[in-house]
This record gives structure tokens, C-alpha cells and sequence, in this order.
């Protein structure tokens, strides 16, 4: 898991580390969009095994969307 100031990225090769590893980068990103208050978080699919976690101002606070960008 690869992290910068509000975009984690992840590379998975299996379900099991998928979900982990999205949980972790969730928890963190609603920490800091906890104390913003004005961002929601925004998971994009890259391709199999390749997404991103986001603070995104087009995510209303307190929501996580999901998205597919391939």
C-alpha cells in the first residue's frame, strides 16, 4: 500500500489482501476526513489487482463510493 497526502494506492494479488487492504486505506482516509469534515472517500478499480483510495470533494463527507476506471 503505497500512501501520499489523501490517495492511497493498492496492489492486490488476491482477494483475501484486496479486502485488508482496503479496509486499512478506508480507516485511514475517514481519520482525516474526520477532521476536514467537507470530503468523502472515492475507492476507483484500475484493473484487477490495482485501485486507489481517495479523499474526493466530488463524495459528499460521510459517504465512500466506489468506482471502475477501466
Amino acid at each position: 500500500m503505497n500512501k501520499q497526502a489523501h490517495r492511497i494506492s493498492i496492489l492486490v494479488a488476491d482477494r483475501r489482501g484486496l479486502d485488508q487492504q482496503l479496509d486499512a486505506a478506508v480507516e485511514r482516509l475517514q481519520q482525516t476526513a474526520m477532521h476536514e469534515k467537507t470530503r468523502g472517500i472515492l475507492v476507483t478499480r484500475h484493473r484487477p489487482g490495482r485501485f486507489t483510495a481517495e479523499l474526493s470533494s466530488n463524495v459528499p463527507f460521510g459517504q465512500t463510493h466506489e468506482h471502475t476506471d477501466f
